[in-house]
């Protein structure tokens, strides 16, 4: 079972409501080692001195902020302390917004957010959850979350409520810093009809949003092969490191209009014309493709279009 990782309030106006904030997200990553070629032992990092080459201890390693070129501000743990925010147990909603006014770019970690029933925060859960739903807006919060401070905003899903951490402002870059060259998203001259066969193209891949349907293939393909090769013995010798060559590029202008008709047919084509739309949206081909092919030759090919994107 999870445990909360935060015990709180949320507060707004003269209201507080005691919660449990659970996290949302969970990250199942293969960890790979590093090791050297000619005899397998492990690679180690090693602190190391840049000017004498010895190793340097943990105690007498200290953390520094270079303000200029070979210049230093070093800092102690009583600083780290002083400018850390004050340990608070409360998600302080400062205002309401509408649902659609935070872009997808803002959005940063996902947490659920739970009525503590030992606390008696039922009632008062239930009440901000609907006022907001009923509202379609969503609260805007300050909370501090293991000593740092975070902006986050509370969202009604269902009977539950999310506060999810979102990006400050200086955390993410403007179009404008991307030193492209003017005009850069201006759109060439689109005759109606690519415009029309963009729109039925869009409206043929169309159906429901279902995350469940959707899976990491490469992880999957990848754990896979190390499976072979742990049962079949192959544990110290190196990967092939083959990669399937990548699509040339062509020079050639695209004939939108060309490619459009050939997309729309294939659409077409494929699916039954009783057949649900959400069937298109998820691409069953893609997914059943390597179970019908032996691992070995499914794997190099999936890899190297990976690698290749």
């Amino acid at each position: 079972m999870p445990r909360p990782v935060w015990r709180g309030h949320i507060t707004f106006g003269l209201v507080s409501i005691p919660v449990m904030l659970y996290a949302a997200e969970h990250r199942s990553e293969l960890q790979f080692r590093m090791l050297d070629s000619r005899n397998h032992a492990r690679v180690r990092y090693e602190r190391v001195n840049e000017e004498t080459g010895a190793e340097v201890p943990w105690d007498r390693i200290v953390r520094a902020f270079e303000y200029d070129a070979g210049n230093y501000v070093v800092l102690s743990d009583e600083d780290f302390q002083r400018a850390a925010p004050e340990s608070s147990h409360s998600a302080d909603i400062e205002c309401f917004v509408p649902q659609d006014a935070i872009c997808a770019k803002w959005f940063d970690k996902p947490y659920y957010l739970a009525p503590d029933r030992k606390a008696k925060g039922e009632k008062g859960y239930a009440l901000l959850r609907d006022a907001l739903k009923k509202s379609r807006r969503v609260g805007i919060a300050t909370v501090v979350i293991r000593t740092r401070a975070h902006l986050a905003a509370l969202i009604p899903e269902g009977e539950v409520l999310l506060l999810n951490l979102l990006r400050y402002h200086h955390e993410l870059h403007g179009v404008d810093d991307l030193g492209l060259p003017a005009g850069t998203f201006e759109a060439p001259k689109i005759n109606p009809r690519e415009r029309d066969m963009a729109e039925q193209l869009v409206e043929s891949m169309s159906g429901p949003w279902r995350p469940q349907d959707w899976h990491d293939e490469y992880r999957a393909q990848l754990s896979a092969y190390i499976d072979q090769r742990v049962a079949a013995g192959q544990v110290e010798t190196s990967p092939d490191d083959d990669e399937a060559p990548a699509p040339p590029r062509s020079s050639n202008v695209l004939d939108m209009t060309a490619l459009l008709k050939r997309s729309l047919e294939r659409r077409q084509g494929k699916a039954a014309p009783d057949a649900p739309q959400a069937k298109a949206a998820r691409k069953p081909t893609a997914r059943k493709a390597p179970a019908r092919k032996p691992a070995t030759k499914a794997r190099k090919p999936a890899s190297g279009r990976k690698r290749a994107a």
